[in-house]
């Protein structure tokens, strides 16, 4: 899936099958964010075509109401922050977990027991 916008409005509608309208309604009430171009015209992603699957689904399968699906979607974008923070954290871990592995080869000596017993009086 690319959120590159490639979608005018007409297409996109037709593709979830739903009025150019109500992906007009969609976006003034910030549900979904279509890309524009210099001229004006609307822009749908194929991640903007998911998102409004997802809200079909969750207003014809689930009979949620639109302030419901934008609590919803508030919950699903905030989950994706986290997810995609958890991923750089963890990237970001392993990258010093191995920075301390070098460390300790770097400063790691080997005992090597000595040649001669010393001895003691």
């Amino acid at each position: 899936m690319t959120d590159r916008p490639r979608y005018m409005i007409s297409v996109a509608a037709e593709l979830v099958g739903m009025h150019p309208q109500t992906l007009r309604m969609y976006e003034a009430k910030g549900l979904v964010r279509p890309a524009r171009t210099p001229g004006g015209t609307r822009l749908y992603s194929d991640a903007d075509i998911e998102r409004l699957r997802l809200i079909q689904r969750l207003t014809t399968e689930v009979g949620l109401n639109l302030a419901g699906v934008e609590h919803v979607l508030r919950l699903q974008d905030e989950l994706e922050r986290t997810r995609a923070r958890m991923e750089r954290l963890e990237r970001e871990l392993r990258a010093e977990i191995a920075n301390v592995h070098r460390s300790y080869r770097r400063e790691l000596v080997l005992y090597q027991p000595p040649k001669h017993p010393v001895r003691r009086a």
